[in-house]
């Protein structure tokens, strides 16, 4: 009884933080990130101020709700990958597929304009990466038993997270995903 308890509790929890989360990006796509206040997003999805920072440290963080699931799913695509299955092609799997569903939303566009127009919010995406790199870096320099300051580990951390950015563009991303980690895997060769 306690399990189905908590379960439900858990699950309402998790449905007031993605309407917070809703709330605030359709607001701010919709009026701009500085012109909303925590108080209209918190209106917005019918919580308290007190709700809203329960779920969420800071205004930029409600724009970037899902950065420790993928920071997560990130270590777990290492640590959780098949026998056998190398990092470079784990992290070629969770890349395929996860950043491809993500470039093909159809706000993705507003999304990155309100981001990059957006100096708090870009520097917030600054941090957020950085951490995301260090945290990757980790995860591979534990499955290869090396430093967790081992510069390849850190390096590739920082190519494989760099992806989204260099083939967001493109007009076929999948190759270009797949142009990357070849480099990656083979190294880079001057066109003859």
């Amino acid at each position: 009884m306690t399990e189905v308890s908590l379960s439900r509790r858990e699950r309402k929890k998790a449905a007031t933080r993605q309407a917070i989360a809703d709330a605030a990006l359709s607001l701010f796509l919709e009026r701009g990130y500085d012109q909303v206040s925590i108080r209209d997003i918190a209106d917005a999805a019918d919580v308290s101020t007190t709700t809203l920072f329960k779920h969420f440290a800071g205004k930029e963080a409600l724009l970037f709700d899902r950065e420790a699931e993928r920071e997560a799913q990130l270590t777990a695509a290492v640590r959780e990958r098949a026998a056998g299955e190398g990092i470079l092609d784990a992290l070629r799997r969770h890349v395929l597929d996860t950043w491809l569903p993500v470039a093909a939303h159809p706000q993705r566009a507003e999304f990155v304009a309100l981001v990059d127009s957006t100096p708090a919010l870009r520097a917030y995406y600054e941090r957020m990466w950085t951490r995301h790199t260090y945290t990757l870096a980790a995860a591979i320099a534990d499955e290869l038993r090396v430093a967790q300051d081992d510069l390849g580990c850190v390096a590739l951390a920082r190519f494989v997270l760099d992806i989204p950015v260099l083939t967001a563009r493109r007009p076929d991303r999948r190759a270009a995903v797949e142009t990357i980690f070849e480099i990656l895997e083979r190294g880079w060769r001057e066109p003859q």
